[in-house]
């Protein structure tokens, strides 16, 4: 399957009109926002826990990010509520599932080969930062290479420099209204600006966004 898999092009996605599509676990749904390949794919996805859902013990060959939206995702390695931020390095594996059922945001296979740390971030209990300008505020995820992937925090009236994607953004809005010359997104809004691209963002009413930059193909 390819959706939306032409990295030279600007892309924005409201998840609210995707439909759920189930996976071949019972209990477990996905809204497919990006996808290169079947099964196995590079893929941006909403994915759904019903409760009780486990999903079967894989490997992650190229990583994977998730953010817990909603509910309790659980692996063998702990239990993580809202606000949650996981990296799973390439080459690791886990049984994931949730007792309550939750919602989560999950990139697979994005991550540099030789990205091996695991990162696990409660964004409710870490110390978030003063951003470039007044009225951001940032909370730094997981940075290797060019690949830099963080929650920033607008404060209403915030406007942010002009300036230049290397290596590409794409954005989740999670709360508020997150603002560009181009148009404004609110809530569950995904947008994937190319390599090179260049916006001057902005935020009226303030906003919480999941950012990630430089990890899409520079040409």
């Amino acid at each position: 399957m390819k959706l939306n898999s032409d990295f030279s092009q600007r892309v924005v996605v409201n998840i609210a009109n995707l439909e759920w599509v189930d996976t071949p676990l019972i209990g477990i749904q996905r809204r497919l926002i990006e996808r290169d390949g079947a099964e196995v794919a590079r893929a941006t996805s909403i994915v759904r826990y019903a409760a009780g859902s486990v999903f079967e013990n894989h490997q992650h060959e190229l990583g994977e990010e998730i953010l817990v939206l909603d509910g309790i995702f659980s692996d063998e390695f702990g239990n993580f509520g809202p606000g949650t931020y996981i990296k799973n390095p390439p080459g690791s594996s886990h049984k994931p599932g949730s007792a309550t059922g939750c919602t989560l945001f999950v990139k697979l296979r994005h991550l540099d080969p030789s990205d091996i740390e695991r990162v696990v971030i409660d964004s409710h209990h870490a110390t978030w930062f003063p951003g470039m300008v007044q009225g951001l505020s940032v909370l730094p995820l997981s940075e290797y290479g060019t690949q830099h992937t963080a929650l920033v925090r607008w404060a209403p009236g915030t406007r942010f420099n002009p300036h230049r994607h290397f290596g590409g953004e794409e954005i989740f809005v999670l709360d508020g209204i997150f603002e560009d010359e181009f148009g404004s997104y609110s809530a569950g809004t995904w947008i994937r600006s190319p390599h090179l691209s260049a916006h001057q963002p902005f935020s009226q009413v303030g906003c919480t966004i999941l950012v990630k930059t430089g990890h899409l193909p520079l040409s």
